[in-house]
């Protein structure tokens, strides 16, 4: 069952969101209006050490008012890559240079109401460069055993949609017998 979109318009343009009226026909024949958030991509890196502890970072988010434990993610800007936005924010956010990313996993966290994609690649490995250049992102930076995440999970220490996709991917892929599996 598709829904027909007959036409849409913006309400309000920023450059990181954007909120658009959608004039829709349902399955059902019903014509209404739909609100829509345009969303820029957003990269994430999930990045591992051969200690098997993943690069994350303790930050505050205003909008709920939540400290927890985040993987280094960010929009991916004009005339960038998915990959080369999680690279960049990496560097800018912790510091570290990540090893080459592959693809972990994609996600379009809620696609009733946003067109927001969610690019999660994961890195063996970094190198460290010096402090991060972006001073506003967090507080503390750590390398995190993946044999901790399950817990961190289970008391709202990491609660970031994009966050836990990727972690819970990187547990998904872990062999029986190690560290998160």
């Amino acid at each position: 069952m598709r829904w027909k979109v007959h036409g849409e318009r913006p309400l309000h343009e920023y450059p990181w969101v954007n909120l658009w009226l959608a004039d829709v026909e349902r399955p059902d024949g019903q014509r209404d209006e739909y609100y829509v958030v345009k969303l820029r991509d957003l990269a994430v890196a999930a990045v591992v050490n051969d200690r098997r502890e993943v690069l994350m970072m303790w930050r505050h988010r205003f909008v709920t008012d939540v400290w927890a434990w985040e993987l280094p993610m960010g929009l991916v800007e004009d005339g960038e890559t998915p990959a080369e936005a999680a690279a960049r924010e990496v560097r800018e956010e912790t510091g570290w240079r990540p090893g080459p990313l592959a693809p972990l996993i994609y996600s379009e966290p809620a696609n009733g109401i946003t067109d927001a994609r969610h690019h999660v690649f994961r890195a063996a490995g970094a190198a460290y460069e010096g402090p991060p250049t972006e001073l506003n992102e967090s507080d503390r930076i750590e390398w995190i055993p993946l044999a901790d995440v399950r817990g961190m999970i289970a008391r709202r220490e990491i609660v970031s949609g994009a966050t836990l996709v990727g972690l819970l991917q990187l547990l998904l892929d872990e062999p029986p017998g190690t560290a998160g599996g």
